[in-house]
């Protein structure tokens, strides 16, 4: 039985292994950083991608969500297959509340991120990393922490969809 399952592994293994290419469609995946977030990214064009993030942030700081959409445009790196930087940006929509024993507090908070960084898709597995730094400009404050910039960053790990 162990045995029929490393080598039905080893076959699965092998057949997206043979599928997989450093030029992909779209992706799936998380997006560490700040904020944490669902991550879906997509090309248009050659170029051109649309990546849709729903961000969160860990409880303790209350309820904060981010919905965002990038425009990002990729340029190759040297002779690296794969290997791309990026920029770009898009529109952002945040909402936060956050209670305790001094009263209720919640915003709704709308921006603009810009974003540059690098993407790689592994030739040989369904894997792609980004990493990026993400300012954003608040149109009207950030209540939260009662400014208009707000300077981000992340990492992402997506599943390469076929």
């Amino acid at each position: 039985m162990k045995k029929s399952l490393i080598l039905l592994a080893m076959c699965f293994v092998g057949i997206i292994s043979a599928k997989a290419q450093s030029d992909y469609k779209s992706a799936i995946g998380g997006r560490f950083g700040s904020p944490n977030a669902f991550s879906y990214k997509t090309f248009i064009t050659k170029p051109g991608a649309i990546e849709l993030n729903v961000g969160f942030a860990a409880p303790i700081y209350g309820t904060f969500i981010r919905l965002g959409g990038m425009y990002q445009h990729h340029f190759p790196i040297g002779d690296i297959d794969g290997f791309k930087w990026y920029v770009g940006g898009g529109p952002f929509f945040d909402i936060y509340s956050y209670k305790n024993g001094y009263g209720d507090y919640g915003s709704t908070s709308l921006g603009i991120n810009a974003v540059g960084g690098v993407d790689y898709k592994f030739k040989t597995i369904p894997l792609n990393l980004s990493a990026d730094l993400m300012p954003s400009i608040f149109l009207g404050k950030d209540l939260y922490y009662n400014s208009n910039f707000r300077g981000y960053g992340g990492l992402s790990v997506r599943y390469v969809i076929k």
